[in-house]
């Protein structure tokens, strides 16, 4: 199995094969307590895009390049659905948009298609006011709170205490080309169901999650109270229960 490809379990000769795809700085292991529910419905895979875990930390850093990445593992497992949380919503879209034969559904999580203009020195300051080590798991739970479980899989220790595994200056060239350019071309191709798992307190501009899921035909779109990027792991049960209630649709 590749770097960075993990299997969680299941059997997809009974059911569906599932591949999940995390958010920036994120990576595959993040979504473990996802997984222990979805091998009900088939085979669980995740994977580690480009420059994140254990995948290769090399360029170029651009959606064709994560989405070719993504066909090329669908290759390995055959059609299956896309479970995408932000920047893995986009890429779920763009490989459906790209290889439909190689997907059977998308599950896109808060992530919105045309954020043009904002530019990665909003998120610069923020991700510099982290503390560089963590000195615990401990600490790095408390520092992000709910999301505390979610970011313990996004570190790594070294002698000095714990690190992202990430590169920074590779997640802002990342983030950097959805401020230049829109991805509306990808939603409009899309021709297989799609669900829409949009966070009550997003920060992804107004309106256009509901947008995606009016432009595409039958897709279905849910806003979880209370929730903000991280529906999956704030508001667990009622995640499960749409994401649930739309394999059993397929």
């Amino acid at each position: 199995m590749r770097p960075g490809l993990i299997h969680f379990g299941g059997d997809d000769t009974t059911g569906v094969s599932v591949l999940l795809l995390h958010g920036l700085m994120g990576r595959a292991r993040t979504w473990w307590p996802v997984a222990q529910w979805l091998k009900r419905y088939g085979s669980v895979h995740a994977l580690d895009a480009r420059g994140h875990g254990r995948a290769r930390h090399t360029g170029p850093w651009t959606t064709e390049q994560f989405t070719e990445d993504i066909a090329e593992v669908l290759g390995e497992l055959g059609p299956s659905v896309l479970i995408g949380h932000s920047m893995g919503g986009l890429h779920a879209w763009a490989t459906a948009a790209k290889h439909p034969e190689l997907v059977r559904a998308v599950v896109s999580e808060d992530f919105a298609p045309d954020q043009r203009g904002r530019t990665v020195e909003t998120w610069r300051g923020y991700f510099d006011s982290w503390p560089a080590p963590f000195e615990s798991l401990a600490h790095v739970r408390e520092f992000f709170g709910t999301a505390g479980d979610y970011f313990t899989e996004c570190v790594e220790e070294r002698e000095d205490g714990y690190h992202l595994i990430a590169n920074l200056e590779d997640l802002y060239e990342i983030a950097a080309e959805w401020g230049r350019r829109d991805y509306w071309s990808f939603v409009d191709a899309i021709r297989c169901p799609l669900l829409i798992v949009e966070g009550e307190c997003t920060a992804m501009p107004e309106g256009q999650q509901a947008q995606v899921a009016a432009r595409v035909s039958g897709a279905k779109h849910l806003v979880v109270p209370g929730s903000a990027h991280l529906p999956h792991a704030e508001a667990p049960e009622i995640y499960r229960g749409a994401v649930e209630a739309f394999l059993a649709g397929l």
